[in-house]
């Protein structure tokens, strides 16, 4: 391999490095977001709780009731209120998985269940950090040997086809007039 493609290599490995180094400082960013939506979530929930509970009413009956009201309005107000249950009972699993979770599980379980509006806001609003955790310098060093160990095998792959091509086609001009053929 040439010298330029072999630098060209570590720069692209580099780059690959510091792109996969940003995988952790995404979910860190993702699970405050997280937090902070299930922590809005639960305040809303609470809130409707208690007034339902000074009606008399239990929350699944409380939402009923709207769902059942005439007016258009009140009913998607119910709607919109058992979303929100059930939006915060899925949150609340999925942070707790996410606590759970080792620090690359982490990154798996978010590409797998990540709350999507929640990915939005954050890929929106996402800040590059420098990894100083663990998990982020063992990214940026699997980042780095994938592209660059990559890019190697390719080059190397690349090589040997052109190298075999090269060959049969001195050994065909060989046979063709019995003589070796000049190189020059």
């Amino acid at each position: 391999m040439s010298r330029v493609a072999r630098i060209i290599a570590f720069g692209l490995g580099l780059l690959g490095g510091v792109t996969a180094s940003q995988g952790p400082e995404f979910a860190q960013q993702y699970r405050q977001r997280l937090g902070g939506a299930v922590d809005e979530l639960r305040q809303v929930i609470t809130r409707f709780e208690r007034d339902a509970q000074v009606s008399g009413e239990t929350r699944e009956s409380a939402i009923a009731r709207l769902r059942s009201n005439t007016d258009d309005f009140v009913s998607r107000q119910g709607a919109a209120m058992q979303a929100n249950a059930e939006r915060l009972g899925r949150l609340e699993a999925h942070r707790t998985a996410m606590m759970e979770a080792g620090s690359f599980s982490r990154i798996a379980l978010l590409v797998r269940d990540g709350d999507t509006d929640i990915l939005e806001a954050v890929s929106r609003d996402f800040e590059p950090a420098v990894p100083v955790t663990e998990e982020g310098l063992l990214s940026a060093a699997a980042g780095f040997i994938a592209v660059w160990g990559g890019l190697l095998l390719l080059s190397g792959f690349l090589r040997s086809l052109f190298r075999r091509r090269h060959r049969q086609h001195k050994s065909v001009q060989v046979s063709r007039s019995g003589f070796p053929a000049r190189t020059t």
